[in-house]
């Protein structure tokens, strides 16, 4: 079972631990109702606490970084995926045309923010509870590496942002001015040591979910990969993280790739950290903005699935990405089983049998919903219930709910990022034992010796773009690699010519700035 207390814990209070401290003028304490004296004084209500907190990262539908909008910003915006133009403001966001007042944009900026204001409550009540010192020690590291993760998704995203590690006392205090891109990565950087420090290797199996050791060495290795794109001594660094988790034999690949993306596989020996999805919850309000009557399922296989299976089929994957996975064939002659994991086309399997989606055989017949189907060649199986005779099928109440988890970090994620790091350092002969462990696992020849520092990067670079498609990296890779004028101009994605350098990040709200007296508008925005 992956249910956890973590989970549940969220239906007993969803957002009510957030009370408002700045009310110090009542005096009366109304029994039904949470107060900062009343609360904050067991081991529980911090175990609340962080349950409201981790579900902002996948609630509600239109905000969390890991359900409906969160992923299809992440994976809009590369050339590997396009996204159809019924909803305007997506549309916009793919094409690279819009600005700063795109509501999603907005929501997702905000819910990072409430995300980070839960923690720094954390951090602010923890030290005076009166709990034990071990429990606060772990309780300010995991509150810590919540904070750094909220300002790792705002810094890659938005670049330079304001900076909150307190509490605001009052109304002026949330007026911040917007730090540097680097004073953001710096704050990313010491969140995640002193949750490394503090957080434990595991947990018994009802707090599943909850962050590890591995899950912030995990994020402070790629922080510091990704912050090598302007400082390239931070490749060592990143690669110092990795080495560490890969010597723990704490994680390992799974024999199945596509067994990453099944339910009954989640929180397995490959993932380091993942949101947790269930169908459970005390109400049945999927599309429930937050509250008590939210379900604890993800929206996204229904919004992205087919209309004949029940779904809104939002997302395509791009011909360009289909090629990609068909450039080098297994030891037995078969298509990559990546391929098979992540998309389904009209074709057959390695046994002559004709693909199923969704019980069915995929073709134009069955699956023939709008002329996209005829325009790209594949659509989407990773994340989706494919398996299954719709995205609708569910317990009663729960209609279109997937309790698939996203997995945020995969150990496929370390073995390429510490293969790419090695490489950048030019120590190719040791990036090719973490590249071929991925090759092997997707039953590819070894790689001949002698790879240049170009030809191994072009290896990592295809290796990437097929192990983590519709994962939310190829976007963010190709900025590291100073590629995405470059592939935009190689694709087949519908308005990818409208890139320009501006779109590298998102502009900051408009509604923010409006907001904010403090705050401007990052450059060229």
């Amino acid at each position: 079972m992956k249910k956890s207390k973590i989970l549940v814990l969220i239906f007993l209070i969803a957002c009510a631990v957030i009370p408002n401290s700045c009310q110090k003028e009542l005096q009366l304490s109304n029994p039904n109702q949470f107060t900062t004296d009343l609360f904050w004084k067991t081991d529980n209500d911090f175990l609340s606490a962080f349950a409201a907190t981790y579900k902002t990262f996948g609630a509600p539908w239109d905000g969390g970084y890991w359900n409906n909008k969160g992923i299809e910003i992440q994976n809009c915006r590369g050339d590997d995926m396009f996204m159809r133009n019924d909803v305007a403001e997506w549309y916009l966001i793919q094409s690279f045309l819009n600005d700063a007042t795109q509501p999603v944009i907005g929501n997702l900026f905000n819910r990072l923010y409430i995300g980070i204001f839960r923690t720094n409550q954390i951090l602010d009540k923890v030290d005076g509870a009166p709990i034990s010192a071990a429990s606060k020690k772990q309780y300010a590291a995991e509150a810590k590496f919540l904070r750094g993760l909220n300002y790792f998704y705002l810094v890659i995203n938005w670049g330079a942002v304001p900076i909150h590690t307190t509490v605001p006392g009052q109304r002026n205090d949330y007026y911040q001015a917007k730090s540097t891109r680097d004073e953001v990565w710096k704050q990313v950087f010491q969140d995640l040591k002193d949750a490394k420090a503090g957080l434990p290797d595991a947990y018994s199996s009802e707090w599943v979910g909850r962050a590890t050791k591995g899950a912030a060495s995990g994020f402070l290795g790629k922080a510091y990969f990704y912050y090598a794109q302007f400082d390239p001594s931070y490749f060592a660094l990143a690669q110092a993280e990795f080495a560490e988790i890969i010597a723990s034999n704490k994680y390992q690949l799974l024999q199945n790739y596509g067994d990453n993306f099944r339910p009954e596989f989640d929180n397995n020996v490959e993932s380091l950290f993942e949101y947790q999805f269930q169908k459970v919850g005390t109400g049945t309000v999927n599309w429930k903005d937050d509250g008590l009557d939210q379900s604890l399922g993800s929206v996204t296989a229904k919004e992205l699935g087919p209309a004949e299976a029940g779904g809104w089929y939002e997302m395509y994957p791009t011909n360009k990405m289909f090629d990609e996975f068909q450039k080098e064939k297994t030891i037995t002659g078969d298509y990559d089983p990546r391929m098979y994991a992540s998309v389904v086309w009209d074709g057959k399997d390695a046994n002559g049998d004709t693909l199923k989606y969704y019980t069915k055989n995929y073709n134009l017949t069955n699956f023939a919903q709008t002329s996209y189907t005829v325009k790209f060649k594949c659509r989407l199986r990773k994340y989706q219930n494919w398996w299954g005779a719709n995205e609708t099928s569910a317990p009663a109440g729960f209609d279109g709910v997937s309790e698939i988890d996203e997995k945020c970090l995969r150990y496929a994620d370390i073995l390429l990022m510490s293969a790419e790091a090695l490489t950048m350092e030019n120590k190719i002969d040791s990036a090719y034992t973490p590249l071929n462990q991925i090759r092997a696992r997707a039953n590819l020849a070894p790689l001949a010796a002698g790879f240049t520092q170009d030809q191994m990067m072009t290896e990592i670079r295809h290796q990437r773009m097929i192990e983590f498609f519709r994962e939310g990296q190829r976007f963010y890779d190709l900025r590291r690699w100073g590629l995405l004028a470059t592939e935009m101009a190689n694709t087949d994605k519908e308005n990818s010519d409208n890139y320009q350098t501006k779109y590298e990040y998102l502009p900051l709200p408009q509604k923010e700035i409006d907001a904010n007296p403090n705050l401007t508008q990052n450059p060229p925005w």
